[in-house]
């Protein structure tokens, strides 16, 4: 097992889902509670990442992180952080990637509350913010917890994106996915068993924890919906 690798994934794991899901809270009620012009083009930008090949939006986000691309240029200017090949820049493209895993369970768990609870919250006097925390809340937690495990465990298999933003660089942008492709490379196909194994199992508990949380928001028998 490549440690270094796995301590690097973990960490852009983790600082994905710290960034994303407040973003994907938000959006996620918004596009459920509401109708409005252009909400179309927001959920086709959403749904991007599901429909390109990872290493065609590696290559345009490395065009736009890079020092002449506006994202890279204005955070090397505002903050000083270079965010082609070190941490700051696969946990910005890997929030981008996952925007779909994060939004669209959210989405669907606002979609499932009843009309008519919200409008007892508002005839019994709540304001939208105490609706929010203490009626809502509570009840799209499955979906939430779902977005939570879909995003970290989709990041810990990223590869695309990384080699073409990141590259390979040792304790930095080196993570599981990649530190499997370079084993193979070298022909260490033990310690590339022995990560692939790795991944394999931790993404098979979190089919049947997605499966379980499915039945308890949806009350279906069907398997894990992602969208």
């Amino acid at each position: 097992m490549d440690w270094l690798a796995l301590i690097v994934t973990l960490k852009m794991a983790l600082g994905t889902c710290i960034i994303l899901l407040p973003v994907a809270l938000v959006l996620g009620r918004y596009l459920a509670r509401y109708e409005f012009f252009g909400k179309w083009l927001i959920e086709v930008i959403i749904i991007l990442p599901l429909i390109l090949p990872p290493t065609v939006m590696g290559y345009y986000l490395l065009v736009v992180f890079g020092s002449n691309g506006w994202v890279g240029l204005l955070f090397e200017q505002w903050f000083g952080i270079s965010l082609v090949f070190h941490m700051e820049g696969l946990i910005l493209a890997s929030v981008l990637f996952n925007l779909p895993f994060a939004i669209y369970p959210i989405q669907r768990a606002f979609l499932a509350i009843e009309p008519s609870i919200l409008e007892a919250a508002a005839l019994c006097g709540l304001s939208q913010f105490r609706t929010f925390v203490k009626i809502e809340l509570p009840l799209i937690w499955p979906g939430l917890v779902s977005a939570l495990i879909l995003v970290f465990t989709h990041t810990l298999g990223e590869f695309g994106i990384i080699l073409m933003v990141g590259g390979s660089i040792p304790g930095e942008t080196r993570t599981l996915s990649i530190s499997i492709y370079d084993k193979v490379q070298s022909f260490d196909f033990a310690a590339a068993h022995t990560m692939s194994l790795f991944l394999f199992l931790f993404s098979t508990i979190v089919i049947v924890c997605l499966g379980i949380l499915t039945k308890k928001q949806y009350g279906t028998k069907d398997g894990p919906h992602l969208v």
